[in-house]
């Protein structure tokens, strides 16, 4: 098997499936895959072809992340992506119309996968604004941290590849900024600014950002009291931001 051929794991599998088919379907869609070295063999049988169909799309979707990753959008093309999905151009070709739509489609799915993540880990985290914001900005640390090729797309590759995905990358950001902005509001009397979380959200991002270009994604964790610093400081002041310093030392 080509050394960079993706292999869904069946997370993904499900995901990509939204519960349309049945466990044991999926299950043999992963044992088919994994006989024939991360491809479907010719004229396969006994699979539902709408889920081939889905299977296929999602491995270039996870294909075209680990072209950009790893060799930069600017310089991968189609074929380096059919490479790594096991797949013919034109199955290509029958999911995207060109290496930017697929580009474009793959941000989309990462992005909505991150937002769900970090939204749902603050909504878990209690009533505190503070602890809400700290869970939010650990899942999106251990995001990077686990899927360095999505995040490296959605954070670095999307700037080189258009304004298309610049808009998209914004709008996830603008999404967080509102997120942060309206937790902060709920708690704090004379809140400043709605510009601040902006701030905040793009001083995180730019400290991801050059960790990804770095290769650095692996220890990400230890930024967490630092960002939570950065984050509380302007909306509760240094007392409070320190306190998040001495509860980092707590956990530890």
């Amino acid at each position: 098997m080509p050394p960079d051929r993706v292999l869904l794991s069946r997370e993904m599998l499900e995901e990509a499936a939204g519960g349309r088919w049945s466990p044991a379907e999926l299950g043999a869609v992963l044992e088919l895959l994994t006989k024939f070295n991360g491809k479907f063999p010719a004229g396969v049988k006994g699979i539902p072809p709408d889920l081939v169909r889905t299977v296929q799309r999602e491995r270039v979707l996870v294909a075209m992340l680990r072209s950009a990753a790893q060799l930069g959008y600017c310089d991968l093309a189609v074929r380096d992506v059919v490479q790594r999905a096991g797949v013919s151009r034109p199955t290509f070709y029958e999911n995207f119309d060109n290496k930017e739509d697929c580009f474009l489609a793959a941000l989309d799915a990462v992005a909505e996968r991150l937002r769900k993540q970090v939204e749902a880990a603050a909504g878990e985290a209690g009533p505190s604004w503070r602890n809400r914001l700290r869970a939010g900005i650990g899942e999106l640390l251990r995001f990077v941290a686990a899927e360095p090729d999505a995040a490296r797309a959605l954070i670095v590759e999307s700037r080189a590849a258009g304004t298309a995905a610049v808009v998209r990358r914004d709008q996830l950001l603008d999404r967080f900024a509102l997120c942060i902005d309206t937790l902060a509001r709920e708690e704090i009397s004379k809140p400043p600014s709605t510009i601040t979380a902006a701030g905040i959200v793009g001083g995180i991002e730019a400290v991801i950002c050059s960790r990804l270009r770095r290769e650095e994604a692996g220890d990400l964790d230890s930024l967490l009291p630092s960002l939570m610093y950065f984050a509380v400081l302007p909306y509760a002041g240094r007392e409070a931001a320190a306190e998040e310093l001495k509860h980092a030392n707590n956990a530890g």
